[in-house]
């Protein structure tokens, strides 16, 4: 096949899809609990998952500045990549309330 007819058979198949214009997509708004949650009991379910992932990322840091410190004894420097993916961790937790209201 060539590119042409890739680009016909795509063709074929958008116009066989259904007609999306079925009226306007709903907006959900930004959500409200269900009932019987009480919302300060989740908020703070939250807050201790935050507080473990913290606690992670500082255990991960530390962690990770050993085993640098060991391997610069020996001569080997492997573990700088490791860091790299610890500093992304960090960083992803610690704007993960931004990303989301971002997303919303």
């Amino acid at each position: 096949m060539t590119l042409l007819d890739y680009v016909d058979q795509l063709h074929r198949i958008i116009d066989a899809a259904p007609d999306p214009s079925g009226g306007p997509v709903p907006n959900p708004g930004s959500g409200e609990a269900p009932p019987g949650v009480i919302g300060n009991r989740v908020l703070t379910i939250l807050k201790w998952i935050a507080y473990l992932a913290v606690a992670a990322c500082v255990g991960g840091l530390l962690y990770t500045a050993g085993k640098m410190a060991l391997a610069h004894r020996r001569g080997d420097d492997t573990n700088v990549s490791q860091l790299g993916w610890v500093f992304a961790a960090c960083l992803l937790i610690g704007s993960a309330s931004a990303v989301v209201s971002a997303l919303i």
